[in-house]
């Protein structure tokens, strides 16, 4: 078959930018160049492999997971059903810290990512920012192993460490950054998320806030004396994770930051940093 005769094919069950995505990712080209290459013959394995993704989209599952990647500021990161897709927010999430890391320290930093899921948070400040040590923490130990192929792709030094948050942990850090699970058990939820992505790294009790509770419950053992934090949160938890983290912290500062779309998504607590 054309590529021509597999755009058409796909057409018929998938949207048609979806349709050049895949095909464009199975011959390594760029969706814009399938144009120039409708009338190429596409060899017969790829066309198979190519037919069975249509069809997994068509039944609802999330192209991510379908192409086996994501683009996050800037790198291919791999991801599986194992871990949750990267959103734009957390980009944003990155990018905010690094301004905040650039800022406060001059020497280079020990950054732990909490619930570090394909590794994009921490493998990404590990690019951007002078560390000294960064450490990648999950629970789940399929995930660490996206994290594990990311970390190699990328040539990393970090670290991969299997602990239900601190648990495992007996360190401190000048940034301390999650993007934890917090949506509450009773939310709904759109169907693809709900059907697709692992429910351990979305769910977090009655009130979405579990996570941020055994984190910051823990901190005071694994801040150093300056200490940025970082939380990526829901919409209205903004309040409930200032109010907790000044109850166990003291005297620290708190900001909270919009996304793009105008929602609470950011929580930064500064410890000592002027």
């Amino acid at each position: 078959m054309t590529v021509d005769n597999l755009l058409f094919f796909a057409k018929q069950h998938i949207h048609s930018d979806h349709a050049k995505i895949l095909l464009a990712e199975l011959l390594n080209k760029n969706p814009l160049e399938l144009l120039t290459c409708l009338e190429e013959t596409v060899p017969e394995e790829t066309v198979e492999i190519y037919k069975k993704e249509v069809m997994a989209l068509e039944e609802g599952k999330p192209l991510q997971y379908v192409i086996g990647n994501v683009n996050f500021y800037g790198n291919k990161f791999y991801i599986n059903e194992n871990v949750l897709i990267p959103r734009f927010e957390t980009e944003e999430l990155v990018e905010q810290t690094t301004e905040y890391i650039k800022k406060f320290f001059t020497e280079p930093v020990d950054i732990i990512d909490l619930g570090c899921g394909s590794g994009v948070i921490g493998l990404t400040l590990e690019q951007k920012v002078s560390t000294n040590s960064v450490d990648l923490i999950d629970i789940s130990e399929k995930a660490l192993e996206v994290t594990k192929v990311n970390k190699e792709k990328l040539n990393s030094k970090a670290n991969l460490i299997q602990s239900d948050m601190f648990e495992n942990i007996n360190k401190k850090y000048d940034v301390i950054i999650s993007n934890p699970p917090y949506i509450k058990t009773t939310e709904e939820i759109e169907d693809i998320v709900l059907n697709n992505e692992p429910h351990l790294a979305l769910f977090a009790g009655v009130d979405g806030l579990d996570c941020y509770k055994k984190i910051i419950n823990n901190l005071p053992n694994h801040m150093k004396d300056k200490c940025l934090i970082a939380f990526e949160i829901g919409m209205t938890q903004a309040g409930d994770i200032t109010n907790l983290a000044k109850e166990v912290l003291g005297n620290i500062k708190v900001e909270v930051k919009k996304d793009l779309s105008g929602k609470d998504r950011m929580l930064f607590i500064f410890k000592n940093l002027e």
